[in-house]
């Protein structure tokens, strides 16, 4: 499979950062705001649901945000939020790992007084001793990384890169294990794919004790998304039947594995305002050129703070105004389609 070529957006300041999936911060109504300040990621793996990576067939643009505007919209928003326990969730479509000025975000992000949690989701392929070391000093709270397979070749496949050693990878675990950032080992389970692995991924985590102050392991389900890549033969498991197995491995191995949101601290809290409603016309310029092929990003003309994704968008020009229906805004999330 060949690599696309795809052209990087810089986010102007003038662009909202709040209703994209790619990029921006998401709140979906409790006390964790995600930041996604960048789309890339150096992998390929097999099974993602964002079709990320220099094998993606799907994308034609990825996004950097700067890092002062990313930071303003987060403390407005944080001021929307009732709770003053807020957790700062650094994550992505790609991994956090590619944003250039990531320890100054970590940095920054531990100076808001709201912030008491800063975590970050990374397949650990960019992780070094030094950024280990930086993120600790920044005041990162906990690394969520995502180990696979502890088999050489099988890590190798299922990242869809050769250059993935699972030997670096587990070294940057145990680096994280004994400094003062919390680890929380996040294989995705593909059926037919790692089954095995998930016993030894467990007895791992366990003895380099990770989860200091919350879980070590955070198993997660495969799901098959419209637009991500599916294994060849991987069969998702229904969720009855994915809880059983943790149970059964929770038994085996003494430890919690069915999380929950009170495991994290995590507690429902007000929502950022929604500003469109499903089936709603509204007029829009279009900015850019959207994450996916065939999207366009857009802005409502009446200068409701929010960005808006077209899709079926190919032939629409950038700077045209246009009417939109708005499909999907769930989690404040908003998808359109122009209206010719």
């Amino acid at each position: 499979m060949a690599p696309t070529s795809r052209m990087l957006i810089e986010i102007p300041s003038d662009w909202p950062l709040v209703g994209c999936i790619a990029f921006g911060i998401i709140d979906r109504g409790t006390n964790i705001l995600q930041v996604r300040p960048s789309s890339t990621c150096p992998l390929s793996c097999i099974f993602c649901s964002t079709d990320a990576g220099p094998r993606s067939r799907s994308r034609q643009a990825e996004y950097l945000v700067d890092l002062d505007h990313l930071l303003k919209w987060f403390k407005q928003l944080v001021k929307l939020k009732s709770s003053r326990s807020i957790e700062a969730h650094i994550d992505t479509v790609g991994d956090p790992l590619t944003y250039p000025r990531i320890i100054d975000l970590v940095h920054r992000l531990s100076e808001i007084p709201e912030v008491k949690v800063i975590s970050m989701q990374t397949h650990g392929f960019l992780l070094s001793y030094s950024l280990i070391n930086d993120m600790e000093a920044a005041g990162l709270s906990r690394v969520n990384l995502s180990i696979d397979s502890l088999d050489p070749d099988l890590a190798k496949r299922l990242s869809g890169t050769n250059q993935y050693e699972v030997k670096h990878i587990t070294a940057m675990a145990e680096a994280i294990a004994d400094s003062k950032v919390d680890l929380m080992i996040t294989p995705v389970w593909v059926p037919g794919y790692n089954d095995a692995e998930i016993p030894k991924i467990i007895e791992y985590a366990l003895s380099i004790k990770a989860g200091k102050l919350w879980p070590p392991l955070g198993i997660q389900k495969y799901c098959p998304h419209k637009r991500g890549r599916k294994p060849r033969g991987a069969k998702p498991a229904s969720w009855l039947s994915f809880y059983r197995k943790l149970q059964e491995l929770e038994h085996r191995y003494h430890v919690r594995l069915a999380l929950r949101p009170e495991d994290f601290g995590v507690v429902k809290d007000s929502r950022i305002p929604v500003v469109f409603k499903k089936g709603e016309k509204v007029r829009v310029r279009v900015v850019g050129y959207g994450w996916l092929k065939g999207e366009k990003i857009a802005v409502p003309v009446r200068g409701d703070p929010a960005i808006i994704t077209l899709v079926n968008a190919s032939r629409v020009e950038l700077e045209a105004k246009l009417p939109a229906r708005i499909l999907a805004c769930k989690d404040g999330i908003y998808v359109a389609e122009p209206l010719w």
